[in-house]
């Protein structure tokens, strides 16, 4: 397959969003892709952004892009509330599939997406895209090659700072039900940036805890009450047997960003965020042997695409590997599967805080 893989964009905007900001840079940044499509909530917004993306097709019904013989790949960038039957429309249309972080409201619902791409030979992509971070390649490289030796803990903290005044269109990040709130959204991307690194958990307890009761709606002065959690905090044992935790920190008018400590027998790796971006931020890396100061430990360049923000660079990996599984019919990472695991992980915290019980995880 020589030709370009060609691309149409479910949620694409002409002026804002997520789509607008990272996916559309991403694609035009490789050669392997070319948008021909692109669908709207109305026919006036699809061919005002088909203008922006350079797409020829400009629909106002998801459904029709999909079944459009110019379109290979569907990259559904519209959020988890408003994505109804769109993957598996794709999929039932015998067509590729990128779709935007969570992939569904549960472990079982994500297995399904994955078992019926699966079936229907068509390969799957998930914008779980904070894996891809050369830092954190970095750090997981580190790690296999046994740099701190036999691993005997690893933390995770992430602090953000968060308005008491949010526009109307971030309204579900507040409710517990809508499967986009902070557990989803902040600690679905953190975890499976963990994990990546250190393994996946066999057991954990958990505390889920909403300190923040209400917060008022730009557009309208109006207070909502908030049900999701802005305290997540997690405890366990990975399937290496070394001890694990994690500490989501939502609220106040200042964050840290993340800080990952993996402690081993021979040293101590520690990644730190200069800032609390849940995307895109910079990473530093320090390692320690216990004998002299700890030592900064840059990057390599074969981790780094040049010239292009961290935010887009990891989006671009996932679509540099997508390219190459559609191509070859190989799986990638990450895909469906990768989603499943990180839905079973939530799940089990969801379980583990409402039970007051310990978790265990296959």
């Amino acid at each position: 397959m020589t030709e370009t893989i060609k691309v149409g964009i479910v949620g694409a905007h002409a002026e804002r969003g997520w789509a607008r900001a990272v996916h559309l840079p991403a694609l035009t940044a490789l050669p392997d892709y070319t948008i021909t499509a692109v669908a709207g909530t109305s026919a006036e917004s699809a061919r005002a952004a088909a203008g922006v993306w350079g797409a020829a097709h400009a629909f106002d019904d998801p459904y029709e892009l999909m079944t459009h013989p110019d379109v290979d790949l569907v990259v559904i960038a519209v959020q988890l509330p408003r994505r109804d039957g769109l993957v598996d429309a794709a999929v039932a249309a015998g067509k590729h599939v990128y779709c935007e972080w969570p992939l569904a409201l549960t472990a079982a619902s994500a297995d399904g997406f994955r078992a019926r791409a699966q079936a229907a030979g068509v390969r799957h992509a998930v914008g779980l895209q904070s894996r891809n971070h050369p830092a954190v390649r970095h750090l997981r490289d580190l790690v296999a090659d046994g740099r701190v030796g036999e691993v005997l803990s690893a933390t995770l903290t992430y602090s953000l700072a968060a308005p008491d005044v949010w526009s109307r269109r971030y309204a579900a990040l507040f409710d517990a039900t809508k499967g986009v709130n902070h557990l989803a959204v902040v600690g679905g991307h953190s975890l499976d940036m963990f994990r990546s690194v250190v393994g996946d958990f066999s057991e954990l307890s958990a505390t889920l805890a909403t300190r923040i009761t209400s917060v008022t709606l730009e557009e309208t002065g109006e207070p909502i009450a908030v049900t999701s959690p802005d305290q997540i905090v997690i405890g366990g044992l990975l399937q290496s047997g070394a001890a694990a935790s994690a500490h989501f920190m939502t609220g106040g008018p200042a964050g840290d960003g993340f800080r990952i400590e993996v402690h081993g027998r021979a040293g101590r790796l520690v990644l730190r965020a200069a800032n609390d971006s849940l995307v895109g931020p910079e990473f530093t890396l320090y390692a320690s042997d216990g004998t002299n100061p700890p030592v900064r430990l840059p990057v390599p360049d074969r981790r780094r695409i040049p010239d292009v923000p961290v935010a887009h660079g990891n989006v671009v990996e996932v679509y540099r590997d997508l390219a190459h599984g559609i191509r070859t019919g190989q799986p990638i990472t990450p895909d469906f599967g990768t989603a499943a695991a990180t839905h079973r992980l939530l799940d089990a915290i969801r379980e583990a805080a409402a039970t007051g019980t310990r978790q265990q995880l296959r």
